[in-house]
Formats: structure tokens, C-alpha cells, sequence
């Protein structure tokens, strides 16, 4: 009986044993399962990275070979057009429109200070004029400047010779105010005339040296008869182009002059009736 009973304790044991191993057994497949996902997803963004990283390296020397094109400024492509159109002659073009330009300042400087109210200055003489005679008028006229007042102090100063001297000296010194107005614009419409002169010029001599290359080559090639014809141009361009801004400014000094002369002989007509009217 003790036998049995010892058989039969040792056969549970045994069947619990055997029972407890195959459980384990059969959990270890499921607990590796999330671990060999866990291990791919993580292979399959490495190769994905390394995919990326190859892309931006293929990205960027492929940038670093392709040559990036710089952005040609004004000053930079004028540079180069004056250096392709010859130096000779475009220095001269350039030497008219800066020569041009600071006379045309300078005319413009000196009738913007030549510009006067002339109706103010009118009542200012006729007031000293009654206040002081003729003396007190001269000094308001020397105190103010412009041709108008300078005009106008040549006449006052021959007050005591009688209003024909007066108007005659008035008349005089008007022509020598508005050869003044008139100074150095002769040399203004000689750079005007001489700009498109020397690009024409240019020209030319430009067609000649292309058709010196043609005849070196033995044949008419279009390269060479478009390039020179090109470099040709530019010197009859850039002349074009000085005049036309020198022509602005001629015009402009004009029409400021024209208006300066209106209101010196409105003036010196004023000027002279109120001479006759204190003469009275």
C-alpha cells in the first residue's frame, strides 16, 4: 500500500511537471514575437535613413557642381558694355556727357540765385524811393542780388541825368545781364552736337575692323560680323544717349533764361515809371 501510495504521489508530480514545461514552452514563441517586429521596424528606419542621407548627398554635389549664376549689378554691366564699345571712344563720350553735365549744374545753380520776386523788390525801391530818393533806392538795389536788381541799380545811378539816360543805361546793361544768363551754353550745344559725332565715329571704325576680321578669316562668319557689328553700335548708343540727356538740361536753361529776361523788361518798364513818377 505504502508502494502505491509513493507511485501514485510521484505520478502527479510528475504529470504537474510535464504540464508546467509544455506551458512554458509554448508562451516563449509569443514573447518573442513583439521583439523580432520590434527588431525589423528598427532595421527598416536605418535603411530608410540611409536612403535619405544618400539623397541629400546626391542633392548636394550635384548643386556643388552646377555653377550658380551671379546677378549682374548696373554698375557691372555698364562697366562691360564701355569695355566692349572700345575704351578710345567711349572715353570720349563719357568725357562730353561729364564736362555736359557740370556746366548744365552750374547754369542751374547760377539762375536758380539769379531768381528774384521782382514785384517785392519793386515795392521796396518805390518805398525808399519815396523815403530817401534815389540814393536810399540804389542802396536797396545793392543789397539784393540778381540781375534784375543789378539792372536796376545801373539805372538809379543815372537818376540825375534825366529818364532818357536812365532808360537807354537800363536797355545797356539788360543785354550785358542776359549774356551772363547766356554764359558757357555754346559749349553745352558743342557736347550735345559732339557726343553722337564721336559715336557715329566709333561706328565706323568699328564696321571697318569687323570687316578686317572677315577678311582675315576667308569667309563671312555670322560670329564675327554680329560681334563687331554689336561693339560697333554701342559707341553710336551711348552717344545717342549723352545727347539726349544734355538736350534735357539745354532745354531746361533755356526756358529758366527766357523766363529771367521776361522779368527784367517788365521790371525796367516798372523801374522807369516809378523814376518819372518821384520826378514829378
Amino acid at each position: 500500500m505504502k508502494m502505491k501510495r509513493v507511485f501514485a504521489t510521484l505520478s502527479i508530480v510528475a504529470m504537474f511537471t510535464f504540464g508546467l514545461t509544455t506551458n512554458l514552452m509554448a508562451q516563449e514563441p509569443a514573447a518573442e514575437a513583439p521583439v523580432q517586429e520590434e527588431v525589423a521596424e528598427v532595421e527598416n528606419d536605418a535603411v530608410e535613413s540611409d536612403a535619405v542621407a544618400n539623397d541629400v548627398l546626391s542633392v548636394e554635389e550635384e548643386s556643388a557642381e552646377t555653377p550658380v549664376e551671379e546677378k549682374t549689378g548696373f554698375h557691372k554691366a555698364l562697366k562691360t558694355k564701355f569695355i566692349e564699345g572700345g575704351a578710345g571712344f567711349m572715353s570720349l563720350v563719357a568725357f562730353c556727357l561729364i564736362f555736359g553735365l557740370a556746366l548744365c549744374i552750374e547754369r542751374i545753380m547760377y539762375l536758380s540765385l539769379s531768381s528774384v520776386d521782382t514785384n517785392a523788390l519793386l515795392k521796396k525801391v518805390d518805398d525808399a524811393f519815396a523815403k530817401g530818393g534815389a540814393e536810399e533806392a540804389m542802396k536797396v538795389c545793392k543789397e539784393t542780388r540778381g540781375p534784375v536788381a543789378s539792372i536796376f541799380y545801373q539805372g538809379l545811378s543815372r537818376y540825375d541825368q534825366g529818364i532818357d539816360v536812365v532808360e537807354k543805361s537800363v536797355a545797356s546793361y539788360g543785354s550785358v545781364q542776359m549774356g551772363l544768363l547766356e554764359k558757357n551754353l555754346s559749349w553745352i550745344s558743342l557736347f550735345i552736337a559732339l557726343a553722337p559725332m564721336l559715336g557715329f565715329m566709333g561706328t565706323v571704325i568699328g564696321m571697318i575692323q569687323a570687316f578686317d576680321m572677315i577678311q582675315q578669316a576667308g569667309d563671312i562668319s555670322a560670329t564675327i560680323v554680329a560681334g563687331g557689328i554689336k561693339v560697333a553700335l554701342l559707341t553710336t548708343v551711348t552717344g545717342l544717349i549723352v545727347a539726349i540727356i544734355l538736350q534735357i538740361f539745354y532745354n531746361y536753361i533755356l526756358s529758366r533764361i527766357e523766363g529771367l529776361v521776361n522779368d527784367m523788361e517788365d521790371a525796367s518798364i516798372s523801374l522807369v515809371d516809378i523814376i518819372v513818377k518821384h520826378s514829378k
